[in-house]
């Protein structure tokens, strides 16, 4: 027992140590997102008395109104065409037999490893060619296209793992695939894409390269993290305070929905990991 004891309170310690060393760093630009407009600190320096100043100057220079708004529309956008996509790609892999499923999947497994970075180019010169760059679509299609290799792959592990007595009592019962993977699958998979949603939400927000080259000349439709690159670089004389503050709006969103979400993320993480 004092041996077991005294693990648990390594542990303990351990998990402590980190998560400060984790949090350090979005404190240290809280406090500072909070003091006063001009004050010159560093470090762990606690304000003397909150001020929203800086949060007001981000908000209106940084044009936050129109980039959250755009951030929010790009990041569901993508997390619904993919979980769409996803799953019924998911599905199939996972129980239809069809030519060249091997290769397919290696297919998968090369888009899921190969660095996005190198498709930039080609996707902008693709998307100009069809006039799309600057809109909404520059930013949606490809990061769909870009998701869906870890999403099938996520989908399809979930379907496999599911009791296979399930789906036979209800194909002897006479349902249709579709109806099995609509009436029993999917209320089974609910955590499992719960979790896969926010991942994808996580990735979509904060999609900045993208957002740089696709979209450079219409800020209707420029998102935060672009938003926040303004305030970047020495040639803007910006405050470091307000530079704080907008990062701190930037991050906010992502950091209210892991909060929320984090049960179900954790479970939907579990989902499978008990195989029939």
């Amino acid at each position: 027992m004092p041996t077991n004891r005294r693990h648990t309170v390594i542990g303990h310690a351990i998990l402590v140590i980190a998560a400060i060393v984790a949090l350090y760093p979005f404190v240290s630009v809280l406090l500072l997102a909070f003091s006063e407009p001009g004050t010159k600190r560093s470090g762990f320096t606690i304000p003397k008395s909150l001020s929203f100043d800086n949060f007001s100057e981000a908000w209106h220079r940084g044009l936050f109104s129109h980039a959250l708004t755009s951030s929010l529309i790009v990041a569901v956008a993508v997390v619904v065409g993919t979980i769409v996509l996803a799953t019924l790609a998911g599905y199939a892999f996972a129980f239809f037999p069809f030519p060249f499923k091997g290769l397919f999947l290696l297919l998968l497994l090369v888009g899921l490893v190969m660095p996005y970075e190198a498709t930039v180019i080609p996707l902008y010169y693709q998307l100009k060619d069809w006039h799309l760059t600057n809109t909404y679509w520059a930013l949606i299609l490809p990061q769909i296209g870009l998701s869906l290799p870890f999403a099938v792959f996520w989908m399809r592990t979930f379907f496999v793992s599911t009791p296979t007595a399930l789906r036979e009592a209800a194909s002897v019962d006479g349902a249709s695939k579709f109806r099995v993977l609509r009436s029993i699958l999917l209320p089974m998979a609910v955590p499992a894409i719960g979790t896969l949603a926010t991942l994808l939400f996580l990735f979509a927000w904060n999609e900045f390269l993208l957002a740089l080259v696709l979209v450079p000349d219409n800020p209707d439709v420029q998102t935060a993290p672009l938003s926040l690159s303004f305030f970047a670089g020495n040639r803007r004389n910006s405050d470091p305070g307000v530079t704080a503050a907008a990062a701190v709006l930037v991050a906010l969103p992502i950091l209210i929905s892991y909060i929320a979400l984090q049960r179900r993320m954790i479970s939907g993480m579990l989902a499978g990991a008990v195989k029939e």
